[in-house]
């Protein structure tokens, strides 16, 4: 048999640098195997009945609402994916928040180991206008009735403010009628 038929390459079937496959990998489909069941399920939504009232939820939020419950009756598997829900808000809060912006009043003129100094500078206190004669070489102040407040709402302990201590109190504090006093205390 003769003819004009070449013999094929000896070490295989193509020929060198040649590809076997001129079209290259076939592509994979979108989304094929790129979604799993559950994501196709979560998806989903459920209605449930709460207090009486039928709703439309997510599954992932009818996981979560029993993972909650369950955590609730005293499973420690649950409890622990519940702290760690909390823990993932936390960290996307904090990632969400903007940062907190900071203004520094700097005051050149005053001591700043002076503590009246401080207190102005604070907001504290404000700078009693009363003369008191050519004598009076104290810089007096008044409290601010926000600290004076916060100081009473802070009180512990069953004693009532004496008369003489609700006194002191409305002779250092800049508007003491603004004030609420505690339960018991006749001012």
């Amino acid at each position: 048999m003769t003819g004009s038929r070449s013999a094929p390459p000896k070490h295989g079937r193509f020929r060198k640098g040649q590809s076997g496959n001129p079209n290259g990998r076939p592509k994979k489909r979108a989304g094929a195997g790129s979604t799993s069941a559950f994501d196709i399920i979560v998806d989903k939504t459920l209605t449930i009945t709460r207090s009486g009232v039928p709703q439309e939820v997510s599954v992932e939020e009818a996981l979560q609402h029993r993972t909650y419950q369950d955590a609730i009756a005293g499973n420690r598997s649950a409890r622990r994916d519940v702290l760690k829900m909390i823990a993932k808000r936390e960290q996307v809060l904090a990632k969400m928040a903007p940062a907190p912006s900071v203004q520094v009043k700097q005051r050149t003129e005053e001591d700043p180991d002076n503590a009246n100094a401080a207190l102005l500078i604070l907001g504290i206190a404000s700078e009693n206008t009363r003369d008191y004669g050519p004598s009076d070489n104290y810089q007096r102040l008044l409290l601010e009735p926000w600290a004076v407040q916060a100081a009473l709402g802070r009180r512990r302990g069953g004693a009532r403010l004496t008369d003489e201590e609700i006194g002191e109190i409305r002779r250092c504090t800049r508007d003491p009628d603004s004030l609420r006093w505690p339960r018991g205390t006749r001012a």
